[in-house]
C-alpha cells in the first residue's frame, strides 16, 4: 500500500494517522494508540497481514477495532479470505483518492477526526 498517499489523503480530510511498516511496530502501535480504525496491508514485509488481523481479532482488548484490508488482491476468493481472517472491510488498489475517505468513514466509530492507523 502506498502509505504516503493514504496518509496524505486522510490528513487532508482531518484525520490523525499513525503508520507501521512491519508487524512488530503495528503490534506496539495498536496497543499504544488503540485507533478507531486499522487499515491493514495484506503484504507486510515480515508477516502476512491476514495473520496479523487474526492475532488482533483474537485479543479481547483489540477485537472491537475495525480492520479494513487494503490490497491489490482482487481475484475471486480474495475478499472472502480477508473476511475469514476477521477484516471488517476490503478496499482494492489502486485507491480512488476521492472515494477513499468516504469508504473508510463507514468503519469509523467516532466519525470524522478519528485515529485511522
Amino acid at each position: 500500500m502506498n502509505v504516503k498517499l493514504l496518509r496524505w489523503v486522510l490528513e487532508k480530510h482531518g484525520y490523525t494517522v499513525h503508520t507501521a511498516s512491519d508487524a512488530q511496530t503495528a503490534r506496539a502501535g495498536i496497543r499504544a494508540v488503540h485507533p478507531q480504525l486499522v487499515l491493514m496491508d495484506i503484504q507486510l514485509p515480515d508477516v502476512d497481514g491476514l495473520q496479523l488481523t487474526r492475532e488482533f481479532k483474537a485479543d479481547p482488548d483489540l477485537r472491537s477495532i475495525p480492520i479494513v484490508a487494503v490490497t491489490s488482491y482482487a481475484m475471486k476468493g480474495d475478499r472472502q479470505r480477508t473476511v475469514d481472517a476477521g477484516c471488517d472491510g476490503y478496499i482494492t488498489k489502486p485507491i480512488d483518492t476521492k472515494q477513499f475517505p468516504i469508504e473508510i468513514q463507514k468503519y469509523l466509530r467516532g466519525g470524522r477526526g478519528g485515529n485511522p492507523a
